[in-house]
C-alpha cells in the first residue's frame, strides 16, 4: 500500500466538502492533477466521470476506488477523500461510501495497482473495520486509522524490522503535516478551494474564494490576465490553480472557474 502511504505523507487526504458523488470525484481528480509529475497532461476529472458512468467503482464495505489508466511509465499515485456523512455511491452492496481512494495508474503500474487494491480490501474486510473511519471525529483520526491499515499491510509482507521503520516514517510524516494549534483548536481538513474570477473594467479582477489571502493576492497579480487568456493551470503562493471552465455572459465578462490546491 505504498501509494496510499505516499498520499498520506504528501497531504493528499481531504475531508470531502460535498456529499454529491460526482462533485467528490472531481475534487479528488483535481487533487491528483495538482501533483507536479502529472503536469496537467491529462484531464483526470473528465476521464473519471466517464468511467464512473459506465462502471461503478464502489467495492463495497463503505469504500470506493475510482481510477484512471494512462499509457507509459511513472509512479502509481492516489488521493483519498473522507465523507463523514457518507456518499450515496450506488455500490452493489447498497451501503454508503465513507472512504474514496482515487488512483492514477500508468500502464507499467497496473499489477502494482491490483496488489494495492487487494491489500486495501483485506484491510477493510474484517467486520466493522470501516466503522472506525465512518465514525471518526475528524480528519486526523482518519489519517491515524489509515496509517494503521498501511502498517498492518506492510507487516504482513516484509520483515518486522523494516515494517517498524516504515511505520515510524509514516507517523512522523503525519505529525509533520499537522499545523501548530492553540488549545482547543482543530486542524482544517480543507486543501482545495473553489475559486471564481470575474474581470472588471480597467484590467481589474474580482476573485471569489473562501481563502481571502489568496483572493487578495490574485486580485493584485499583474500577470493574472495572461494565465486567464490562455485558460492555463498556474501556481501562486503555494497553490496550484487548475482551470475547470469558463462561462461567457458577454464578451467582456467571462467568469473563470478554477480550483486552488494547496501544494506547499
Amino acid at each position: 500500500m505504498r501509494s496510499l502511504l505516499n498520499a498520506l505523507q504528501d497531504g493528499r487526504l481531504i475531508e470531502l466538502p460535498d456529499t454529491d458523488k460526482m462533485k467528490s470525484l472531481k475534487y479528488l481528480a483535481h487533487l491528483i492533477e495538482a501533483i507536479p509529475e502529472i503536469g496537467g497532461s491529462v484531464d483526470l476529472a473528465e476521464q473519471v466521470m466517464a468511467q464512473e458512468q459506465s462502471n461503478n467503482t464502489g467495492i463495497g464495505l463503505g469504500v470506493a476506488c475510482p481510477h484512471v489508466r494512462v499509457p507509459g511509465s511513472g509512479d502509481l499515485l492516489s488521493a483519498v477523500g473522507w465523507s463523514p456523512t457518507g456518499i450515496d455511491y450506488g455500490s452493489k452492496d447498497g451501503k454508503k461510501v465513507y472512504l474514496v481512494v482515487m488512483y492514477y495508474i500508468p500502464e507499467a503500474q497496473k499489477n502494482t495497482y491490483l496488489k494495492e487494491v487487494s491489500s486495501l480490501v483485506r484491510a477493510v474486510r474484517p467486520e466493522g473495520e470501516i466503522q472506525s473511519i465512518a465514525k471518526a471525529e475528524d480528519i486526523a483520526k482518519v489519517r491515524e486509522e489509515l496509517l494503521d491499515w498501511v502498517s498492518a499491510s506492510i507487516d504482513a509482507g516484509i520483515p518486522e524490522t523494516k515494517a517498524r521503520m516504515i511505520r515510524l516514517e509514516a507517523r512522523q510524516a503525519a505529525m509533520a503535516t499537522e499545523p501548530v494549534l492553540s488549545t482547543g483548536a482543530t486542524p482544517s481538513p480543507i486543501l482545495l478551494f473553489p475559486l471564481l474570477i470575474l474581470p472588471q473594467p480597467g484590467d481589474k479582477y474580482t476573485v471569489l474564494c473562501e481563502n481571502h489571502e489568496l483572493s487578495g493576492l490574485l486580485e493584485n497579480d499583474p500577470t493574472l490576465a495572461v494565465s486567464l487568456k490562455q485558460r492555463a493551470n498556474f501556481e501562486r503562493a503555494g497553490f496550484r490553480l487548475i482551470f475547470r471552465g469558463v462561462q461567457i455572459y458577454d464578451p467582456a465578462r467571462p467568469l473563470y472557474d478554477y480550483i486552488a490546491v494547496k501544494i506547499s
